[in-house]
């Protein structure tokens, strides 16, 4: 679904847009395949504190989302209890041994593996300097920025961020994002994550990021992961020749796994 089918429609206009197009998109039960020129698989991932739309707990199915995905990068939200000692709820230990996937470090988060329910995930390279972002908002939100240096050459500034359920606060917290991009450093930088936002115009909190993002990419809709209509989740970068081919990662472990599909797309450094 293109930006512009969904723009001034109604949310049950876009239901009815998303499932006629549903049809005619096919489930991927492997691996994507990398295209000419693409150099990174790239995705974000809202893992729903582990708990599929079964409501089982089951963080080992989780795991097995990300294998199927097989990114090089990857954003997860809602990867920590919110409450209590807030533990991580992957073992990040063999999911490492699987996948190769790491953790980028973050400091003072007892248990958790990551910053406010963000956990960036990486397989390669070292990452230079990292940042725990504070977002404002009555929810305590944040954002993970991490410089990964994949080899001498080649080096990525990764924006890993759940946005607020409340409208007012979206608008605050995309604002914070727009000021981390106002440097004149313009190397490449992605944005990840859950930014709970499908609406667009002017009220959009998406409408912030135009000026470092540039126009929205394509909406592709990955909630609710049983029949998507909303496009919850991006994938943005600051180049126009960044990312490419944005898709949702729609498998039939995936739908059950969470009520977010996983975003995935080709990054070009």
């Amino acid at each position: 679904m293109e930006i512009d089918d969904i723009k001034g429609r109604s949310l049950p206009e876009t239901v009815l847009l998303t499932i006629r197009g549903r049809s005619a998109r096919k489930a991927k039960a492997t691996p994507r395949k990398r295209v000419d020129g693409a150099e990174i698989v790239v995705a974000s991932y809202n893992v729903h504190k582990c708990i599929g739309t079964d409501r089982r707990f089951d963080p080992e199915r989780t795991a097995r989302v990300i294998r199927e995905i097989s990114p090089d990068v990857i954003a997860l939200q809602e990867a920590d209890n919110r409450f209590g000692d807030k533990a991580g709820l992957l073992d990040l230990a063999r999911l490492e041994l699987e996948t190769g996937l790491v953790p980028v470090p973050i400091s003072g988060n007892g248990k958790g593996h990551g910053w406010r329910g963000n956990v960036l995930l990486f397989k390669r390279g070292t990452v230079r300097d990292v940042h725990q972002i504070k977002l404002p908002g009555l929810e305590p939100r944040g954002a993970l920025v991490a410089e990964i240096d994949f080899d001498e050459k080649r080096s990525l500034r990764v924006i890993a961020a759940h946005l607020g359920l409340l409208r007012r606060s979206r608008s605050e917290q995309a604002r914070v994002v727009h000021d981390i991009m106002s440097s004149a450093d313009e190397r490449p930088t992605l944005l990840l994550g859950d930014l709970n936002e499908w609406r667009l115009g002017n009220r959009s909190a998406l409408n912030t990021l135009h000026t470092t993002f540039g126009p929205t990419p394509p909406a592709v809709p990955t909630f609710p992961s049983g029949l998507p209509v909303l496009a919850l989740d991006r994938i943005m970068g600051n180049r126009h020749d960044l990312v490419s081919a944005v898709e949702a990662h729609d498998t039939p472990l995936s739908r059950v796994a969470s009520d977010h599909l996983p975003l995935t797309a080709f990054v070009h450094l």
